[in-house]
């Protein structure tokens, strides 16, 4: 069935980790003819199914889903070519007269397909040498030099993230301007409305908390040893995805199975924050409650809102 209203360009829907944005995805993909961009960064690894709370496919409605399990966990991720192959999907569904339904949490990926953001390119020798400083001295040392380099790059990434933080130091050189130059405005290239879901910090750690205790239930810890067969601890990105860290720390005997659950869970609420704070800095985000009492309302106030919005 499909709405009788015209859809907007681009759908997005975002907000923080166990809001609800997969359901209100397909349920808006149903409605609207349209298919589903995946805009989770750790979505997008083969075998990250069960931490990653990726949907199964009868929980899909049918629905087609894009940019899944297209990446293996030895690879890096790279914000460049997610955006390259994100609007090759936008691109192809809008030519075929369908709606492209972003789908994620990963607020840098979201902005990628949808915004002007260009990538600096890297160096090879640069690179090479931030991270033996990094390995050599730690992120802390690190983080020093980009705050006073570049302060706002400073207060943005975490003192802990030295990934970034030697991304951050390698753009800073090789283009001579601040890496905050660099981070994406609000300059749209598609028509696009973007849907937020809000559920207020209470009900949200309750959610996470027992979805974490789900993803114990349903296999999580046999999940992370099966990809750790397949190099889940060389990956750079992938072995410090939420749940998937902690578990690989248990199976080394860092930690008890217990303690890396816990983990999980104050890990996941500190992440679904930031996520929060992401999100909400961007004035074109239409915020909807996707609260307990609230939920059953939560597709039909969307839909409603989409309407508007192609009307107004």
């Amino acid at each position: 069935m499909t709405s009788s209203a015209p859809a907007p360009r681009v759908i997005t829907v975002v907000g923080p980790t166990a809001a609800g944005k997969s359901d209100l995805g397909v349920f808006l993909a149903q409605r609207l003819d349209g298919e589903v961009v995946n805009a989770d960064s750790m979505q997008l690894y083969r075998g990250m199914d069960i931490g990653t709370a990726k949907l199964t496919l009868p929980e899909r409605g049918d629905v087609p889903h894009h940019l899944l399990d297209i990446w293996d966990v030895t690879e890096t991720a790279s914000v460049a070519e997610y955006q390259r192959l994100a609007r090759a999907e936008i691109d192809r569904l809008l030519a075929e007269g369908r709606t492209p339904v972003l789908v994620g949490g990963s607020g840098l990926y979201v902005k990628g397909a949808i915004d002007a953001l260009e990538f600096p390119g890297t160096d090879p020798e640069v690179r090479a040498r931030l991270e033996e400083e990094l390995t050599e001295r730690g992120p802390g040392v690190l983080h020093a030099r980009l705050a006073a380099a570049d302060p706002g790059a400073g207060r943005a990434i975490l003192p802990s993230n030295g990934r970034r933080i030697v991304r951050a130091l390698e753009v800073i050189e090789i283009t001579g301007r601040p890496f905050t130059a660099n981070l994406p405005g609000n300059d749209a290239v598609y028509d696009t409305v973007q849907i937020g879901v809000d559920v207020a910090r209470p009900e949200l750690d309750e959610r996470i908390a027992l979805r974490v205790d789900r993803m114990w239930e349903a296999g999580l810890v046999d999940e992370v040893r099966g990809l750790e067969s397949r190099g889940l601890r060389d990956g750079l990105t992938a072995s410090r995805a939420l749940g998937y860290q902690q578990v690989l720390a248990a199976l080394a005997g860092e930690c008890t199975e217990e303690e890396a659950r816990a983990e999980t869970i104050r890990a996941t609420k500190r992440f679904a924050r930031r996520q929060d704070s992401w999100f909400r800095r961007d004035s074109r985000v239409h915020w909807l409650s996707g609260a307990a009492e609230d939920r059953g309302e939560l597709p039909h106030r969307a839909l409603a809102l989409l309407e508007r919005a192609v009307t107004a």
